[in-house]
């Protein structure tokens, strides 16, 4: 080999070794910057863990981990304060805190759980350390290992408490509430009838005395025994009144579709309306689901109302109705006598009329604000005194 050659390879060795020891000093520097970022990111995992531990520490309901047969493995300081169980010191099994009568859904929840992977809004009793029940709301779900493999079960764990205590109160006072509008129904027929039998009897001996002394009675005497006719006939309107009123409220299970039309055109016919009052629809009136007796009340008194207090000589009464998205909307029109604004909520008081009359015992328009608020709607007036009135009126549909 010629000196030119070997001197040749030996530059091109020096460049080689040149080369090799860039390149380990590159390899050397990225697995510097590699070491870095692996412990930053088992850095930030740990952090991660941590604030993930908080979270479950401070979490307002109990966090519940047990394996799969039962067994507690970790509690929260919300489950600590719920069950009164330091797990740290005691050993627990989810079976001896279950309450007796809640045994079996219990254990058939379990299975779900075991089978599904979660249950949701389980709702039962508890025992907790002290003995005492405790009402509670859970959802659970399985935890699985990096090889999907069932290992424990996971729980928040809700104190419904209160809760289904006020239920249970709620529930009392409802079937109180119930039992004592039965007995004040059932009063009310009882007091009806005691009421009136006495009350027909008299104006039948009034009736009776007058007859047979017909010629005897000066005008004085006949006003009185008339008037005395016309008080018996208002204290047994009177009576009637009271009973639809306190009737008002039963039965509401007792819902139907009603044609309104049907039953508004009914009502038209057999009502007492004089010649000079006449009274139209501006639309086909709709079907609604309700009791049918109660909406015929409705009905009923409003245009009798309405009937009774127009005081000029063409008289007009106009019904109309407007579709909401869940009601519809009603109106009775008419160009009465009116109601002077400081009335239009007292109206709708029991016993309380504007206009003193032997018809008017001042309990329709209370009877007619119940039903409409059965049938989950509102009503309201506008009125201006000599112009006339319109009730207007919202139904469920």
């Amino acid at each position: 080999m010629s000196q030119d050659q070997v001197e040749i390879l030996q530059r091109a060795l020096k460049r080689e070794k040149a080369a090799r020891k860039a390149a380990e000093k590159i390899l050397e520097e990225k697995s510097r910057e590699l070491y870095y970022t692996s412990q930053k990111l088992e850095e930030l995992l740990d952090e991660k863990s941590s604030q993930l531990e908080g979270v479950f520490e401070n979490i307002v309901d109990a966090y519940v981990v047990m394996d799969l047969d039962g067994n507690i493995l970790k509690f929260n300081e919300a489950a600590t304060k719920l069950f009164g169980f330091d797990i740290k010191k005691e050993s627990i099994n989810v079976a001896n805190l279950i309450y007796n009568e809640d045994y079996e859904y219990a254990i058939t929840s379990f299975l779900n759980l075991k089978d599904k992977g979660y249950f949701k809004d389980y709702e039962a009793r508890v025992y907790t350390k002290s003995k005492e029940i405790k009402w509670v709301h859970i959802n659970a779900s399985i935890i699985f290992d990096k090889n999907k493999k069932p290992v424990a079960a996971q729980g928040i764990v809700r104190d419904i408490t209160e809760i289904k205590n006020l239920e249970l109160q709620k529930e009392k006072l409802v079937n109180k509430l119930e039992k004592s509008n039965d007995e004040l129904q059932e009063y009310a027929h009882i007091v009806s009838h005691d009421l009136k039998s006495p009350l027909r009897s008299i104006h039948a001996l009034v009736s009776w005395l007058k007859e047979d002394n017909i010629n005897s009675f000066d005008d004085t005497s006949l006003k009185n025994i008339t008037l005395i006719e016309s008080t018996l006939e208002k204290m047994e309107q009177l009576i009637t009144d009271v009973l639809n009123y306190s009737s008002v409220g039963s039965d509401t299970a007792l819902k139907q579709e009603v044609n309104l039309n049907s039953l508004v055109n009914q009502l038209v016919t057999i009502l007492y309306v004089p010649e000079n009052i006449e009274i139209k629809s501006l639309n086909i009136l709709p079907n609604i689901t309700g009791d049918k007796t109660k909406l015929q009340q409705l009905f009923q008194n409003l245009i009798s109302n309405a009937i009774k207090f127009i005081d000029k000589e063409n008289g007009i009464i106009t019904i109309d109705v407007e579709d909401l998205k869940s009601h519809y909307k009603f109106s009775i029109q008419d160009n009465g006598i009116g109601i002077e604004k400081r009335f239009h909520e007292k109206i709708f008081k029991i016993f309380h009329s504007l206009k003193k009359s032997k018809d008017s015992t001042g309990i329709g328009l209370s009877i007619v604000k119940k039903i409409v608020n059965l049938h989950e709607g509102e009503i309201w007036l506008d009125s201006e005194p000599n112009v006339g009135t319109t009730f207007y009126f919202t139904l469920k549909k």
